[in-house]
This record gives structure tokens, sequence and C-alpha cells, in this order.
């Protein structure tokens, strides 16, 4: 009977161990496949090479976790992943690194489902091996010997609600950081935009002064009044967009205009 209850001792927290290395490797290659998917949908090299560093970042967080997950092809995945990713870095076009990135999102997005494997084996083995273990030892066992093994059973269940909780966390977590980089990224946008107008609306009025349009209406920059920082950045690009457009026809107007 004493061996029996070291055997659960040894087996359990074991499974345990393996199960949140599996989990842990699980969060971070999906931060991994959601920084390469971002990656792939840029629109300029300097987006792209950014967000193909941040999934490398993540695959390097979840190496250890492979490790000792076990699960040698996502493991193996990930490593390739890397070694292309690791070649945007030196891209010199826009069309060579995105080559790169979509190669490395085929292959980031195979080892989510490997990992989602292991992770749902590994559950299934620890069920297992805690079952065999009661099942030969109910014929020996007395009545607090089986309250002592389905208080272990209790705290195992425990520790598996926790586990999962962990994981609703780290997801929402990596919502979270996402989005601040979304908005990070909106305001970047709308910074460059509104030094570039101001700047064009101070070069405006200076030519005019020079061809001494002394009459005309001084080139101000059109205000935005709606709240922006909601719409997309498709969307904010192109508010912006048509305000350099209707400065500049006011700046030709005020030009053909002069005398």
């Amino acid at each position: 009977m004493r061996k029996f209850y070291l055997l659960c001792l040894f087996v359990a927290p074991t499974a345990i161990y393996a199960q949140t290395d599996c989990e842990d490797a699980n969060s971070y290659i999906v931060s991994a496949y959601s920084h390469v998917k971002d990656s792939y949908d840029s629109n300029n090299i300097s987006h792209l090479k950014y967000y193909a560093n941040r999934s490398v970042e993540s695959f390097e967080l979840s190496k250890n976790n492979l490790n000792n997950c076990g699960c040698s092809k996502a493991l193996d995945l990930a490593k390739k992943s890397m070694e292309l990713l690791a070649k945007v870095e030196n891209a010199e076009t826009f069309e060579d690194g995105r080559f790169f990135v979509k190669r490395a999102r085929d292959l980031t997005k195979e080892s989510v489902i490997e990992i989602d494997k292991c992770s749902i084996v590994g559950y299934t083995e620890e069920t297992a091996q805690i079952s065999d273990a009661s099942t030969n030892a109910t014929s020996t066992v007395d009545n607090n010997a089986l309250s002592d093994l389905q208080k272990q059973q209790l705290e195992l269940q425990k520790q598996q609600d926790a586990l999962k909780l962990k994981a609703e966390h780290l997801k929402t977590q990596m919502a979270e950081q996402k989005n601040q980089e979304l908005i990070l990224e909106k305001q970047k946008l709308i910074s460059s935009y509104n030094s570039a107008i101001s700047k064009n609306v101070k070069t405006y009025n200076d030519v005019l002064k020079i061809c001494e349009c002394g009459s005309h209406h001084p080139i101000s920059d059109i205000k935005l009044t709606e709240d922006i920082k909601n719409k997309s950045l498709k969307d904010i690009k192109a508010l912006y967009n048509s305000n350099l457009k209707t400065l500049a026809t006011n700046y030709i107007e005020e030009l053909d205009a002069c005398e």
C-alpha cells in the first residue's frame, strides 16, 4: 500500500508539470503566430521586420517549455519558423521579407496544431495513469486509504482548474497587449500625419508670400472634429489623405489667383 501512495505522489505531479509546460509553450507559440500574422499583414518593410522580430522573441520564450513538454514535432516546426524569420531582418525589399514571413506563418500555424495535440495527449495520459493506479489498488486499500486517494484526486482537479484559469489569463493578456500595440501604432500614424500637414501648410504659405500674393487667404490646417482613434488604420489614413488633397487643392487655387 505504501508503494501505491508513492506511485500516486510521483505520477500525478510529474504529469501536471509536463502539462503545464505544454500549456505554457502553447501560449508562447500562439503569441508567435499572432505576431507573424501581423508581420504578413503589414504594408511596409519596417512593420514587417518589427512583428517578425516579435514573433522570434515569443518563439525563444517557448523553447524550454517545448523541450520539457516533449513535443518534438512542434519544436522542430518552431525552429524552422525562427530560421525563416531571422532572414527577414536582412531582407532588402518588402517582397523578399514577406516571402520568408509567409513560409514562417504557415509553419507556425502547424506548430500551434502540434502543441495542441501534445496538450491533449498529455492530459489523457495523466488521467489514464491515475485511473489505472486507482483500479489496481481498490482491492488492497481500506476505506481510509480510498478516502486519501479521493482527496488527492480532488487536489489534482483543483490544480488542473488552476492551469485552465492561467491559460485563459494568458490569452486575455495577449489580447490586451495586441490592443495596446494597435493603439500605439494609431498614435504614431496620427502624429506623423499631423506633422506632415503642419509642414505642408507652412510651406504653402511661405511660397505664396514669395510670389507676393499679398491678398491671398492663408492656407490653414483642416482640423478633424471626430474622434479618429477608434477608427481602423485604413480609415485614419483615408481621412488624412483626403485632408492632404484638400490642402493641396486650396494651395493651387490661391497660387493660380495670384497676380
